[in-house]
């Protein structure tokens, strides 16, 4: 896609340490300077540089990304307690000179390195598109050096190129108090995502036992096995070399263990079958391919493997809790899939969760031992598998009812006061709805524009946007492989360019070798759905944020005769002697489509006016493909967090981790004790959302910042310089 959202973090890393002479890199983290104008960029540079300088020691990209988020407070409120926050909300919003409505930003707010771009989407990633060993490969051969060269150019394209808040229509803030600046994410342990299932519960490791099963083998069928009779049987499965058995000498010959040896085959290789042979007056467990290949291919790819092993009464799906550390869902599903030597496609999980985080999730696998899985505790770092149960249901994308966050940021400046009323707000008040930045990319063309393009019908213009070079951050291999394309229009030619080609570009290339210059809806059909469909989702996105923040602009944070609230899963209108029945926390706004219904006010015509600027039809939104036809949807515009708690504590190491973690409590670790003083202080936020809602938008109504990455590289560019 053309925002590339994970690269950027390497960037920053590999750029600061070329532009930092060493000794700045080694400086320790200073209390910040007294504030100083906005304009003046070395306060909030020092913010960020503290982040970077984090990320640095621990030899990871400075990443700030997304992850899933959770429940809403639909708790119905008294009305005088309302009426009295209505009173405060009116009070709040004024318009600054720059057009955003606010209470007058203070001068010296410095802005911290990027905040994490945390978003909890129902749909979450698409798992079709798996890596493939050999692009691993290629991508690994990647010299190092040659990389840190251009990332280095890249750090100063994007601080010129790139999408500011403003760019796609996040312009409000909803709370009066002063901004502060504070770091988020110097540390991944920094943000911790527990995820909140359907029944409701937060999802905690908090049990490492496994369920007693008399039908489990013995323990020692992982251990039975030598590495090398592990790769030998591994190779035969996955018919990589020319034997069609593998021989296992009895050493030990007793019933016992040759039972052993069976069970560890069949259980850690999928596809084989046993039998115990007598050669030479010894034993031998002779491991084969039952029926050939067509047996492997069915083991690999259904979803029901080994069928004859599995006992009757227990549930076709063990459901456990994942924690994890720096990985995010995909990765880690891959990662078990490996091990376990099974297709990542018979897990399943109700959200993806981000990588540059701490997350706990629950996730199904079929027909896999918790005995199994269990044992992935001694083989794997940054993972801890727990709270296993046999289910008769697999999980579904979109069941979970949110998550909660517990959130620290660092080396905060604001006072006490500042804290106190930024949090008391997000409690009472919340905060304004927005899709964050992630949503649209991080390069010089944003994804809605390419979601434009595809409902306009315009493919040439699709296959350009996504094709064609563009000022900002890339790596130099998509560099060169647009600039092929722009030379020569040859897909081939430009595929040649990729070393992967599992980047949307790549399968785009491929599309159009495979089915011609003519062809380009199917060209471009050969990107896995959800990814085809992320472009015209962040086109509504774009839509949907620029006219909450007229609706605002226009009307406050109160309901209006107009205004469309939900009733179940059906839109309707606010009358005129209804209003006072309804809160601004009621309201909700359509994301454009053919089976929504629109305002009744002044925003309906905007919604009209915008559509029709970018040449749609507001009153046709199927489209001639069936798949980027949009039926539309409706999202409320002030979310309130639910389960909201903080403190400010003081600590002097910021390597330090200020809160336990589920893996830190199992093993008995103490929590931190603060003293009452410290070189730097730390605002520690505890928070729920809902489905689809985006935690990067709390934290910039609490710290009042642009969370975009332009904004908080083009002010530190002076110093850095």
């Amino acid at each position: 896609m053309p925002g590339r959202p994970r690269s950027w973090l390497f960037r920053v890393a590999f750029a600061a340490a070329a532009l930092l002479r060493p000794e700045q890199l080694a400086r320790p983290l200073a209390a910040r300077p007294v504030p100083r104008p906005r304009s003046q960029a070395p306060g909030s540079l020092k913010c960020f540089l503290g982040a970077l300088k984090m990320e640095l020691t621990e030899v990871t990209g400075v990443s700030l990304k997304r992850g899933s988020h959770a429940v809403e407070d639909n708790d119905s409120v008294a009305p005088a307690e309302e009426a009295k926050r209505q009173k405060v909300l009116d009070s709040c919003l004024t318009t600054g000179q720059d057009g955003l409505e606010h209470v007058s930003l203070p001068g010296s707010v410095h802005v911290p390195g990027p905040p994490a771009a945390v978003s909890a989407r129902e749909g979450g990633k698409n798992s079709d598109v798996q890596l493939e060993e050999e692009e691993e490969e290629e991508e690994d051969g990647l010299s190092e050096e040659g990389e840190e060269e251009e990332e280095a150019e890249s750090f100063a394209d994007m601080m010129k190129h790139g999408l500011t808040e403003l760019d796609v229509g996040i312009t409000k803030f909803v709370s009066c108090h002063q901004g502060f600046s504070g770091i988020l994410k110097e540390r991944y342990s920094d943000f911790v995502v527990h995820e909140i299932g359907k029944d409701g519960q937060i999802s905690h490791l908090d049990d490492l036992s496994v369920p007693v099963d008399e039908e489990d083998p013995s323990e020692d069928v992982f251990t039975v096995l030598t590495a090398e009779e592990k790769q030998r049987l591994e190779e035969l499965q996955l018919f990589k070399n020319k034997e069609t058995s593998v021989a296992i000498e009895v050493i030990e010959d007793t019933k016992e263990k040759r039972t052993i040896i069976h069970q560890a085959i069949k259980s850690l290789f999928p596809g084989l079958e046993t039998k115990t042979e007598d050669r030479e007056g010894k034993k031998y467990i002779v491991a084969y391919h039952a029926a050939g290949k067509k047996a492997l291919a069915k083991v690999r790819t259904a979803a029901d493997p080994r069928k004859h092993s599995w006992p009757k009464s227990r549930g076709s799906y063990c459901h456990f809790v994942l924690y994890k550390e720096n990985k995010d869902t995909m990765d880690a599903i891959n990662v078990l899939s490996k091990y376990l030597r099974v297709k990542p496609n018979i897990f399943s999980y109700m959200g993806t969760k981000d990588k540059r985080a701490i997350t706990v999730q629950e996730i199904a696998v079929l027909k896999i031992t918790a005995q199994r899985l269990a044992h992935l505790n001694k083989c794997l770092m940054n993972f801890k598998l727990g709270n296993f149960s046999y289910q008769k249901n697999p999980l579904k994308l979109g069941e979970l009812q949110g998550n909660h966050f517990t959130v620290v940021l660092r080396n905060i400046t604001g006072t006490d006061d500042q804290v106190q009323k930024a949090m008391n707000s997000l409690k009472e008040i919340g905060f304004i709805n927005y899709y964050g930045m992630q949503r649209f990319g991080t390069t010089a063309v944003p994804t809605y524009q390419v979601g434009r393009a595809i409902l306009q019908n315009s493919w040439t213009e699709v296959m350009d946007l996504i094709l064609k070079p563009r000022s900002g951050a890339e790596k130099g291999y998509l560099v060169k492989c647009r600039e092929e394309w722009a030379k020569t229009k040859d897909p081939a030619a430009a595929l040649r360019k990729l070393p992967v080609k599992r980047c949307v570009e790549g399968q785009l290339l491929r599309g159009l070798s495979k089915y011609g210059m003519k062809n380009i809806v199917s060209a471009f059909g050969i990107i896995p759905r959800n990814n085809r469909l992320m472009y015209i989702h962040s086109y509504q996105s774009y839509v949907w944020n620029n006219m909450v923040s007229k609706r605002i602009e226009e009307y406050g944070l109160k309901p209006v005769p107009g205004d469309l609230v939900l009733k179940g899963a059906t839109a309707t209108y606010i009358d005129e002697e209804d209003v006072n029945n309804y809160s601004i926390h009621d309201v909700v706004m359509p994301l454009p489509g053919f089976d929504v219904i629109y305002p009744k006010h002044k925003i309906s015509e905007a919604y009209r006016e915008m559509l029709t600027a970018d040449n749609l039809d507001i009153d046709n939104m199927r489209h001639k493909i069936r798949d980027y036809s949009l039926s539309g949807a409706y999202r409320k515009i002030i979310i309130r967090p639910q389960n909201v708690s903080w403190e400010v504590v003081a600590y002097d190491d910021p390597k330090i981790p200020l809160f336990n973690t589920d893996v830190d409590n199992l093993e008995g670790k103490p929590p931190p004790v603060f003293a009452s003083e410290g070189k730097y202080r730390a605002l520690k936020m505890d928070f729920s959302l809902p489905p689809s809602t985006y935690a990067t938008m709390a934290i910039r109504e609490v710290l009042k910042v642009d969370t975009s990455i332009k904004n908080q590289t083009q002010l530190n560019t002076t110093w850095l310089r």
